[in-house]
Parts: C-alpha cells; structure tokens; sequence
C-alpha cells in the first residue's frame, strides 16, 4: 500500500504583533463585513461600549442589506469599504465586527492590504465568519487579533459574562493572562504553541486562497462551530487533515458545537479525528457561538494544560 502524498513542511506559526491595549474614551468603529445587522442589537451593542467609556462610530454600511441577495450586509464593495477607511482613519483605535453570517470570503480580496499595513496596529474583534479576517490579519499585517464576541451579537449584549471578559481583555489584557474554563481532557497532556484558528468550516473553505496559512504548525488551533450536522464536521476535518494543515500542531482547544448534533455524537468525532494527532486536546472551552463565550487572543505565545482547562498566555494579549 502506498503511502499519502504529504505536503512540504511549512514555517511555524509564530507570535504576531501586538496591538495597544485600549484606553477610556478610545475611538472604536463598527464594522458588518457578512451579513445584514438588526438595528435594536447594534443599539444595544453601542450602550455596552459607551458603558465602558468607549465612543463608538458606525461605519455608514452598517445597516445595508444587499438588494438580492439579503444575507449580506450590502454589497461586497461597500462592506470592503467600510473596513478599509475604519482601519486607516488614524483616530480609530480599534475595529470591531457587528455580527458574522455569511460574506468575508466575497470581500476579502477587495481591500488594500499595502495602505492597511501602512495604517499600522489596531485592535480587532470578531468570530465565526470573521475567521477569514482573522486568517487575513495574520498573513499580510502579521497582526494578533481577538477572537471575541461581536457588537450586535445576541451572545454578547445578553451576557455579562462574555462583556466582562472582552471588557478585560481591551483594558487591563493582564488581568485575563490565564484564560481558564470549564473544559476538560479529551487527550491530556501540556503544550506550548502559538494561538490561531476559529470557525471550523471557514479555516477549511480557506485552504488554497491567498489569504489563509498553509499549516497549523506549531500552533495552539482553536476551533469551533455552529449549525452543522455531523458528518460536515468531519468532512471539514479530513480536509485539513488530508491538506496537512494539522501536522506539526502542538495542541487544540475546542468551543463550542451550538446548534449541532448531540454533544457525545460529536465527542466521538473529534476524538476520531483529532486523538491521532498526539497532541493535548482540552474540549468545552468556552468560546465562539455559546453564552458567555470568553475572548480568545490569535497570534500569542502561550501554553495550553487540557486537564485544567487553562491557557496561559506568554504575554497579555494587548500590549
């Protein structure tokens, strides 16, 4: 029997830049890169912000729904656009995403990653779809992000929880160094990597484009998803098994499965497909698509422990 054809061994992942800590009174805009967002919880979003002494700005497409096709918040060029002037206006100090849905994969490839660069570091927070644009960050910014919960995001203006812990992370990252859940073993053991990753379904939709890593190498991967029947998941997986984007990972850290099949129906497939790897696996841990889904930090040194279901950042997530 022969052998699988194995890609060539990729870099490591490695740690990215930080961007600053944010302050009272900083300037963040608010963006809706997928789909089309429900003006009651873009409010209710904004209170929570001002409520932190922030000043929220909402890009001008925010509100849009495209003329045909309803699940994106306007048109490609417009949400592209909106992004792109919020990143390099200089009084921004941050970026957040509004909601996810459907539609960074559309335009992506629309913005100018040369005057984004130029417009230097900036904090930004998003999930779910926004998985493409944490991908993106990474490879033409060399820039950690936040994978936390979005403004408009029902998981986020009803839960205290997910507040506080994104709250913490913008201003005192040092206070939430040590991210700890209630997740347990589903392969024990430590590792020390570098954090990455997000919605499970996107990272292997990403595989090939221009935007997206290669390989999870060295690498803590971080996944999750929502709304998906069992046998996609591992459909998504053997991708990135097969592509060879899980060799050399260090460890994974697994969220949440809302809205999917029967939690021991999905025990049995991520131990299936990830208990070969060798490497810890901690499950539950309590980010993406849940209540009170806790703020995970992209491109930071850190080291996982599965059995006490912590990750400890090598440093705060914000500098």
């Amino acid at each position: 029997m022969t052998e699988p054809v194995r890609p060539l061994a990729q870099p490591l992942v490695r740690p990215l830049v930080r961007p600053s800590r944010l302050a009272p009174g900083a300037r963040v805009a608010v963006v809706a890169p997928s789909g089309p967002v429900p003006e009651e919880r873009l409010q209710a979003g904004l209170d929570v912000l001002r409520g932190w002494d922030l000043d929220p700005v909402v890009a001008p497409h925010v509100l849009d729904r495209h003329g045909e096709l309803d699940y994106l918040a306007g048109t490609d060029a417009d949400r592209a656009a909106d992004l792109q002037r919020a990143w390099c206006d200089p009084s921004v100090d941050a970026v957040l995403c509004a909601r996810g849905g459907y539609g960074v994969q559309r335009m992506v490839d629309l913005l100018d990653w040369e005057a984004m660069r130029a417009a230097g570091p900036k904090v930004f927070v998003g999930f779910s779809d926004i998985t493409v644009l944490h991908e993106a960050f990474a490879t033409r910014l060399g820039l950690a992000t936040l994978h936390g919960p979005m403004a408009a995001g029902i998981d986020f203006i009803k839960s205290a929880r997910a507040q506080e812990h994104l709250r913490a992370t913008l201003f005192e990252p040092e206070s939430v160094r040590t991210i700890t859940s209630a997740g347990s073993a589903l392969v024990p053991g430590r590792a020390r990597g570098v954090t990455l990753g997000g919605c499970l379904c996107l990272l292997a939709a990403e595989l090939g484009t221009p935007h997206a890593r290669t390989s999870a190498r060295g690498g803590l991967l971080c996944l999750e998803d929502v709304g998906e029947e069992t046998y996609r998941l591992d459909r998504y997986l053997t991708q990135l098994l097969r592509a060879g984007f899980l060799d050399g990972v260090r460890g994974v850290l697994l969220g949440s499965w809302q809205e999917c099949e029967p939690y021991e129906r999905m025990r049995a497939l991520l131990l299936d497909r990830l208990g070969g790897l060798g490497v810890p696996v901690v499950e539950e841990f309590g980010f993406g698509h849940c209540e009170g889904a806790l703020t995970i930090p992209f491109g930071v040194g850190a080291e996982l422990d599965a059995e006490a279901g912590t990750l400890t950042l090598d440093e705060p997530a914000l500098a």
